[in-house]
């Protein structure tokens, strides 16, 4: 009777795990760690973006700082850098919306730059992440250009949930 029950608790630990093993994807090196990063952060700025109603786009918290447009506008046009440089293309400054866009045309500018990174970052490889790529007249390694980004898009999240904040919104991440 007692090996039944522990084969029993057993079994249902194992499917547990083999549950949640079909559920999360494999973390099986740095590459995948940096894939996985870009897609967490990726998701925050998206909904982010989407949460702050139309009016509030040109927000500011205080007189002197960019506008919540803005900020997104900024998170764009640096991934616009960094994943065409990975994509070895060329940086379109026209890709980011201006300063008198709409909601709607600065999401739609965040999402083409993610699209480019989306490309940049599937590419990347535990072999290929100490690549030398072009950036401007200097060379950096691909894993150095990925987090780069990263930081600095986990940077401008921070920023955009202050502003979601002093509008009375709860970022997405406080949301979990």
């Amino acid at each position: 009777m007692r090996a039944m029950q522990i084969s029993a608790i057993v079994l249902v630990f194992s499917s547990a795990g083999m549950l949640s093993a079909q559920t999360a994807p494999a973390i099986t090196g740095p590459a995948s760690e940096v894939q996985a990063a870009y897609t967490r952060f990726k998701d925050n700025i998206l909904k982010a973006a989407e949460k702050m109603p139309a009016e509030d786009y040109s927000f500011k918290l205080t007189p002197e700082i960019r506008t919540f447009a803005r900020v997104v506008d900024h998170v764009t046009e640096a991934q616009f850098h960094s994943c065409t440089a990975l994509n070895g293309t060329a940086f379109d400054p026209k890709s980011v919306p201006g300063d008198a866009a709409t909601k709607a045309e600065v999401i739609e500018g965040l999402k083409r730059s993610f699209a480019e990174c989306d490309k940049a970052y599937g590419a990347l490889t535990d072999a290929n992440l100490a690549e030398k790529v072009k950036v401007g007249q200097n060379t950096r390694s691909r894993i150095g250009i990925a987090w780069g980004n990263l930081s600095h898009d986990n940077e401008q999240y921070a920023h955009m949930s202050l502003y979601l904040r002093g509008k009375g919104l709860v970022p997405p991440t406080g949301e979990k």
